[in-house]
């Protein structure tokens, strides 16, 4: 069956989506609400259908979800596909399938997964799913009380979401009382905090498709987060990824499976929240094994411009698969070469920065090397300028990891905006 699709978001994430969408023979036109300067070329961009804010009203969030699915109805969707955590934890799927329009991603219920970190531990710890120990407050007070009598340092969150901005990683005592402070002054999102053991080991994105009741994974692969090279100063939303990741062992990818995405997928179903989407829990891996440390409810940012381009099975067949619970019936494909994704940031990211900026050299790189597009944007003379804080992710394949980083970092250096700034150590070994 051929599919008008509508697609929701505009970051990287979603550009590489909208880019793997197209390159199916099924798809007969591709809608994103409301996209970016690189979703254009690939889609009909739905700019006056934008996204409310994390911390817009829910009256607003209400009239958001009533815009797209009478936009879908006149556009007369088949399918469509919520990409970002804030309309999954709203409720689009919902509204979407009582419109009797088939939507990938998880329901309301489902994306409690993401949306309440209290209630997915609380879930792990029900089903015997390893993960980091955790304590949950709802008193400020009684988790300062907490902090002050724990003998090692902790990671403080936010149970809600919070614009990425929702976990602390602290040090010392102080550090954590101020990381409760900042947290319960986000409001709803800081209601309820959770604590957990700050933990040493390796980090590993492990992403899978579900279709409610089997899972397909996806290759491991591990992302950068602090802005500066050697993991230094702030946390970013993400500032580049490789896959797979070059210290895992053979057995790595089946053993997150078979004890961590498939276990959820299976209590999930137990506990009548089918999920039907992405599962993309983040594991510590140690000499204690594996404990997960997130989980989220959708494709990572930028882990999907690493993924995607390693994916040979249309996207849009296992999509329907997961959306009908026929993923079983589905053979997922993947290239064996390595991805390496680079982003590049305004000055100023990940705090005040400075938007409007132009942006040029794209049309200067290798043809096989993809560039996604998270904030951009066409002035009014036509010319693509830079609109956020994370604004390309240049993304290279190649039979090797070396390979694809040196190609990745080959093209980076050919793209020009005024204060550009990336890491130059995404996917390189200690050793190198």
């Amino acid at each position: 069956m051929r599919m008008n699709i509508l697609l929701i978001g505009s970051g990287g994430r979603e550009h590489a989506i909208a880019w793997k969408l197209r390159q199916s023979p099924r798809v007969t036109d591709l809608h994103i609400a409301s996209g970016n300067a690189g979703t254009a070329e690939a889609c009909h961009n739905l700019e006056d259908l934008r996204l409310p804010s994390t911390t817009a009203s829910q009256t607003d969030k209400d009239a958001f979800m009533d815009a797209a699915v009478a936009r879908a109805r006149d556009l007369r969707i088949d399918l469509a596909f919520v990409a970002p955590d804030d309309p999954l934890s709203w409720g689009l799927v919902d509204r979407f399938e009582a419109a009797g329009i088939p939507a990938f991603g998880p329901t309301k219920a489902a994306a409690r997964l993401e949306a309440s970190k209290a209630w997915a531990k609380k879930l792990m710890q029900r089903h015997d799913i390893p993960h980091t120990r955790t304590v949950i407050f709802d008193d400020p007070d009684k988790a300062r009380d907490y902090v002050r009598s724990s003998k090692g340092p902790v990671v403080v969150k936010a149970d809600g979401l919070a614009l990425g901005k929702g976990a602390i990683v602290t040090s010392n005592t102080d550090d954590a009382l101020a990381a409760i402070d900042e947290l319960s002054a986000l409001g709803e999102s800081g209601r309820v905090l959770t604590i957990e053991d700050r933990i040493t080991g390796r980090e590993v994105s492990g992403h899978a498709f579900s279709d409610g009741k089997s899972v397909s994974p996806m290759p491991l692969s591990c992302d950068h987060k602090a802005v500066f090279d050697g993991n230094q100063g702030p946390n970013t939303g993400g500032i580049g990824v490789y896959s797979p990741p070059w210290w895992a062992t053979a057995d790595l990818q089946d053993e997150i499976t078979a004890r961590i995405t498939a276990p959820i997928a299976r209590a999930m179903a137990a506990e009548d929240a089918a999920f039907k989407g992405i599962i993309y829990p983040g594991v510590f891996v140690n000499e204690q094994g594996l404990q997960v440390f997130e989980c989220n409810a959708r494709f990572g940012d930028p882990e999907t411009q690493a993924l995607l381009v390693r994916l040979e099975t249309d996207l849009v067949d296992i999509v329907e698969a997961c959306v009908n619970g026929t993923l079983d019936k589905v053979d997922v494909r993947w290239s064996d070469n390595a991805s390496v994704c680079v982003v590049m940031c305004s000055p100023g990211y990940p705090g005040t920065y400075l938007t409007g900026l132009p942006i040029t050299g794209i049309e200067d790189l290798d043809a096989e090397v993809a560039v996604f597009h998270a904030g951009t944007k066409r002035d009014p003379e036509g010319r693509l300028v830079t609109a956020g804080g994370r604004v390309l992710g240049v993304t290279a394949t190649a039979p090797t990891l070396e390979a694809a980083r040196q190609k990745a970092y080959d093209n980076v250096a050919r793209i020009h905006f005024e204060g550009a700034h990336y890491r130059r150590d995404i996917a390189l070994r200690p050793e190198a």
